[in-house]
């Protein structure tokens, strides 16, 4: 089965669809993803930005000659883009594209953790066992360091950066304290900045434990199996907590 992967979205949404991915990976798979999650997909025998592929002009102008040909290679695709754009799915009709599209984030309400939303979806698609823990292999040295990630994508689900601040005072006494920051975040006076995302996977995975508010990065840690604190707000943990044995949630008001 050659099969084609498209998954767009923010970093976290990468990260907990990740298991999905992995089932509906055949030996041929080939995965279609933002541009700054390219890094992350080790699972797949080829991986380009969507972005590169001129897939965003499918229902926009003529198809380019070889996004067409590129995209009658597959026997399937299975696509998180595209699921709300009612003219792109008429044109892959049309086209006779073997399409088959998936909701990109779970119902408002639904009760159901994201992992397992996106391992429900692709259950008819593959066969699937998986134990529901998004995995990112990382061969590094554990470090006697914390990492901290004061930021996230919004700043309400940020916990306060003084808060922050006053814990890594405590931290500090038994052990190093780094902070992280991402390059669209706030600058931050001496925080690590690591653009690839496997390359800042590998570093949080070397860290003895990670703090950090409900973002990517923290589900990026996890993914690793770095003890993580994950600190949420406004959102709901029920659907968006990382998930791993080491992942402890705390919630604020």
């Amino acid at each position: 089965m050659h099969r084609l992967l498209i998954r767009p979205g923010a970093i976290g949404d990468f990260v907990v669809s990740l298991p999905a991915m992995m089932c509906l990976a055949a030996d041929d798979a080939e995965v279609w993803t933002s541009a700054r999650t390219v890094p992350l997909v080790r699972f797949a025998r080829n991986v380009r930005s969507i972005a590169s592929t001129g897939l965003d002009l499918l229902d926009v102008t003529e198809p380019p000659a070889g996004l067409l040909r590129d995209l009658r290679r597959f026997d399937s695709i299975v696509s998180w883009y595209g699921a709300n754009r009612p003219e792109f799915r008429a044109t892959v009709a049309k086209l006779g594209l073997p399409f088959t599209f998936l909701d990109a984030l779970p119902a408002q309400g639904a009760g159901v953790h994201a992992t397992d939303f996106y391992l429900e979806q692709v259950r008819g698609i593959a066969e699937c066992e998986s134990d529901g823990i998004p995995r990112i292999e990382c061969a590094v040295e554990h470090g006697d360091y914390a990492v901290i990630h004061p930021f996230s994508g919004s700043l309400r689900k940020n916990w306060p950066l003084d808060r922050f601040q006053s814990l890594a005072v405590k931290l500090e006494r038994v052990m190093q304290v780094k902070w992280c920051a991402g390059e669209d975040d706030p600058p931050l006076a001496g925080a690590v900045q690591i653009g690839d995302l496997y390359e800042l996977a590998c570093w949080l995975a070397g860290a003895r434990v990670y703090i950090g508010n409900d973002s990517g990065i923290t589900h990026l840690a996890a993914a690793v199996g770095t003890p993580v604190l994950a600190l949420f707000g406004p959102t709901d943990p029920q659907i968006w907590a990382p998930r791993g044995p080491h992942v402890r949630v705390g919630c604020w008001q």
